[in-house]
């Protein structure tokens, strides 16, 4: 574990290899160790693969000004580019919410990056057409509950074990929810989880000194991306990421494809060929 400075915050992070910068971004509720299949590949492949706790998961700071909004991500990302000297052959791979700090982050600075990776969130204009049918609106409970005071009292373990079993069918998550928990150990940290949500949902909590970034977070960037989603995934229907569809809203020259035997966690659930199809389109 090591911390560094980035946009105002200290972030706590893993780290192994040495090379390009490979920055790897993990969503809710989950920490920097669902990358652990992955980095040691990365840094097999001549990366230094670097796997930060997001803004307000613990050891990472809570931040004093309550942003969580998505360009407030895609500035952690930017930012923590240039505090670990990353240089235009850097990479980032994003998962959940690290996939919406990626579109971000690279349609907002794309000479920082040569090419993305995101996992389990397509772009939010190709979501936005299947996120309002029945079947998702049950799958999204959690965020209409996110808004009302009651969510920092079911944020607990209990809730987070039940989201990873509907999520990832069939993956034992004890040891991944055990880091969540550590993550979100304080009321404040518990709160930040939350306040993403709150943020997507709520324009009042939209920072200004973010608008760029914000608006870059919606817009098809510039660096070739592979998108993968898991065929089982329980919180974002396979339907809504249908590859077809989702390309039509990615950089040109970007890939998409659907991960078998994967719920919504598939670098943990299916590593072998999650690595094999990230080193793949990386090399």
């Amino acid at each position: 574990m090591e911390t560094i400075k980035a946009n105002g915050l200290e972030f706590g992070y893993l780290s192994t290899g040495d090379g390009p910068l490979a920055l790897c971004l993990h969503g809710f509720p989950d920490s920097a160790h669902t990358w652990r299949h992955l980095m040691p590949e990365l840094a097999a492949a001549g990366y230094r693969a670097v796997a930060p706790f997001m803004r307000g998961y613990a050891p990472t700071t809570v931040p004093p000004d309550g942003a969580y909004q998505s360009g407030a991500l895609a500035a952690d990302a930017n930012a923590l580019h240039e505090a670990l000297g990353g240089d235009s052959d850097a990479v980032i791979i994003g998962h959940d919410w690290g996939a919406f700090a990626t579109y971000g982050a690279t349609a907002h600075a794309p000479d920082r990056w040569r090419k993305a990776v995101t996992l389990s969130v397509p772009p939010m204009n190709a979501m936005m057409s299947g996120f309002f049918s029945y079947d998702q609106l049950k799958r999204s409970f959690y965020i209409f509950l996110f808004q009302t005071p009651l969510a920092e009292m079911a944020l607990d373990r209990a809730f987070v074990e039940a989201l990873w079993r509907d999520w990832s069918p069939g993956y034992h998550p004890t040891a991944d929810v055990d880091n969540v928990m550590e993550c979100l150990s304080t009321p404040a940290n518990i709160a930040a989880a939350i306040g993403y949500y709150r943020a997507m949902l709520d324009p009042s909590r939209l920072l200004e000194k973010y608008a760029a970034e914000q608006e870059s977070a919606v817009k098809t960037g510039e660096r070739p991306t592979l998108y993968l989603h898991g065929v089982q995934d329980g919180c974002l229907s396979p339907e809504m990421a249908d590859p077809n569809t989702v390309l039509t809203h990615l950089p040109p020259n970007s890939r998409a494809d659907l991960i078998p035997n994967a719920g919504h966690f598939l670098q943990l659930e299916n590593p072998k060929e999650v690595n094999r199809q990230i080193l793949t389109w990386l090399s």
